[in-house]
């Protein structure tokens, strides 16, 4: 019998020594993985590469698309979007302002949708996970596993269109909070200026119905009227007063607010309304919500299906023994349930297709609604034209009868205030009616460019 061969102390090290070092190695090469994927780091290190931040106004301009790449067709519908605003004019001023004034954190939502969905266009390359493990009181063990889905029945797929849903859903949210805002600093100008415009009616009455007070107040002291007529025209003369300075409050407050959202009081110049041109016949901005959560529905439904489905993979597992090659079956989750699961899945097109429908002809009915509300209010604007100048030849009348003693002043008090609530209520036509429009604009996206979003 050959006794064994005494082995030195180096050569009993040796092969300890070797593990231990491919094991550090691994563990290196683990460590920066973990790093290049966001682990490990300093909070120094996390930052979006060489881009900005989210708030940065440099990815407020979200809607054109990117260099090297193409628009997906919702993007390119809001981006080709125009303005119906006048340029130039007081309702293009203001949009601009508001717009200025814009924090961003839409357009912030829109780059973080359009990051993921940068991330989610290279799932179909090999993922690598490294492990690290105590390898009992021998030292680390690390092990790098690669995995290369084969077959996933479209879910690989499905999670991209679920990315490029959520940004045309971001783009979409964009376009509709940046038009509901300057919508609200539109809203806010017109009540400013019918305010004004009532206002300045409002006074005028108010001076004549003073007139009026100091020729009854008189009469009184001659002794020629009692004081039950003069207590008639102070009555009224204290109530369109009370309009005037309900007037001026309500333009004093709109302007506050209108300072508020676009951040610097707006100039004095800053006056009147502006014909509209048409609104064009373009799908309003919730039906193209719906059209992006009907796509990112559609694509849950198939990561779904796909998730039900068989699936297989090659993977490998780098180690300390060298390369470990294999094949993996995975994705399968079957239950009681699963036919009903599938059964949804293949039921989604059509729901999604229900539901885009029904926004479709909501907007079309709030369309033809608001379309009916201006064509009402034009005609009330019209017929009270007429209306208005047979009262105000009344009260030019009622002027000459009270002259000649034919009226007396009470009358003509009376008349100088009906006149008064008649002019206000037509000057409120206008405003009215730009409302409207504003409303049937917004509702499209048509009160801003898509290329300045």
């Amino acid at each position: 019998m050959i006794p064994p061969r005494r082995q030195t102390p180096s050569a009993r090290a040796a092969p300890l020594l070797l593990p231990r070092a491919v094991s550090g190695a691994l563990l290196a090469v683990a460590v920066l993985l973990s790093g290049c994927q966001g682990g490990l780091q300093p909070p120094s290190m996390l930052a979006f590469g060489r881009g900005h931040a989210p708030a940065d106004p440099a990815l407020r301009q979200r809607l054109a698309p990117e260099s090297g790449t193409a628009a997906s067709p919702v993007i390119a519908d809001l981006a080709a979007r125009r303005s119906i605003l006048p340029p130039g004019s007081a309702y293009a001023r203001v949009a601009d302002a508001v717009l200025a004034a814009n924090p961003g954190a839409d357009a912030a939502e829109l780059g973080l949708a359009r990051l993921r969905a940068e991330a989610a266009s290279r799932n179909g390359w090999p993922t690598i996970a490294p492990a690290v493990t105590l390898n009992s009181l021998a030292g680390l063990a690390a092990q790098l596993v690669i995995d290369q889905p084969l077959l996933d029945h479209g879910r690989r797929q499905a999670e991209r269109a679920r990315a490029a849903a959520e940004v045309d859903l971001a783009a979409v949210t964009l376009a509709t909070r940046q038009n509901a805002r300057i919508h609200e600093g539109l809203s806010l100008y017109l009540t400013a200026e019918q305010a004004r415009a009532q206002s300045a009616i409002a006074a005028r009455a108010a001076t004549r119905l003073s007139a009026l007070h100091d020729i009854v107040q008189a009469r009184i002291d001659g002794g020629l009227s009692d004081r039950s007529e003069a207590q008639i025209i102070a009555q009224t003369m204290a109530e369109m007063q009370a309009t005037l300075a309900a007037d001026t409050q309500a333009r004093t407050q709109a302007l506050a607010d209108l300072a508020a959202l676009t951040g610097h009081t707006p100039p004095a110049d800053l006056t009147g309304t502006h014909p509209l041109p048409a609104a064009p016949q373009t799908d309003a901005l919730s039906v193209l919500k719906a059209q992006a959560d009907g796509n990112k529905a559609l694509a849950e439904a198939r990561i779904t299906r796909a998730n039900a489905l068989p699936g297989l993979s090659a993977n490998a597992t780098l180690s300390e023994d060298g390369l470990t090659p294999g094949l993996g079956l995975g994705g399968v989750r079957l239950g009681l349930g699963s036919p009903a699961t599938l059964a949804a899945a293949d039921a989604t097109p059509d729901l999604v297709a229900r539901q885009t429908a029904e926004q479709r002809q909501t907007a079309d009915r709030r369309r033809t609604e608001l379309q009916g509300r201006i064509d009402q209010l034009r005609t009330r604007q019209l017929q009270g034209e007429s209306v208005l100048r047979q009262t105000l030849d009344n009260l030019d009348l009622y002027v000459e009868q009270y002259s000649i003693g034919r009226r007396s002043l009470t009358d003509l008090t009376a008349q100088t205030a009906a006149a008064a609530r008649l002019e206000r209520d037509q000057a409120a036509f206008p405003y009215e009616i730009a409302r409207l429009e504003l409303e049937l604009a917004r509702d499209i996206g048509a009160l801003v460019d898509g290329g300045r979003l």
